[in-house]
C-alpha cells in the first residue's frame, strides 16, 4: 500500500506534490492500473460459457449440474470455490479427500489438463487437452453456482 505524506492509504508516490485534481486522477489511476493490466475478471475463466455448456455434453455422462446429484463423478452444482473431495454423498478417491485444493479457475485448468498427473490417484482419468475448451467448460462451471 502507498501512502503520501498525508498518510493517505490511497495515494501514490508524489501524488501530493501535485494540486488536489490531479491527486485525485493519479489516486483513480492506482486503483485501476491492477484491473487494466490483469483484466477485471482476472479470477475467472477467459472462455465462451456457452460454449462450454455445449463441451459438459460430454462431461454430463459422469457428472451431474444439479445439486446432489451423483453419478460416476460428483456433482459440479456449485464447484467453483468449494474444497476437494467434499461433495456429500459421492465416495471419493483418498487421493481426492486429502488433496486440499479449493476449486478455482486456475486449480480447474491444471486439473482438466492433466488429472492424474495434478491429483495423483484420482478417479477421473479424461482430460481436456485443448486449452480453448478447458476455458470454455471452466467458464460454463462458473455459471453453476
Amino acid at each position: 500500500m502507498f501512502t503520501d505524506q498525508s498518510s493517505s492509504p490511497l495515494a501514490c508516490p508524489g501524488a501530493s506534490e501535485v494540486t488536489p485534481l490531479r491527486q485525485r486522477a493519479a489516486r483513480t489511476l492506482c486503483l485501476i492500473a491492477p484491473l487494466l493490466l490483469f483484466g477485471a475478471s482476472a479470477g475467472h475463466a477467459t472462455g465462451d460459457a456457452a460454449a462450454g455448456q455445449k463441451l459438459f455434453a460430454k462431461c454430463a455422462a459422469c457428472h451431474s449440474t444439479a445439486a446432489g446429484e451423483n453419478k460416476i463423478g460428483p456433482s459440479l452444482a456449485d464447484v467453483v470455490g468449494r474444497k476437494s473431495g467434499t461433495e456429500p454423498g459421492y465416495s471419493y478417491s483418498a487421493a481426492m479427500k486429502s488433496a486440499n485444493i479449493t476449486w478455482d479457475d486456475a486449480a480447474l485448468d491444471k486439473f482438466l489438463t492433466s488429472p492424474g498427473g495434478f491429483v495423483h490417484g484420482t478417479k477421473m482419468f479424461l482430460s481436456l487437452p485443448s486449452s480453448t475448451d478447458r476455458q470454455n467448460v471452466i467458464a460454463y462451471l462458473d455459471t453453476l453456482k
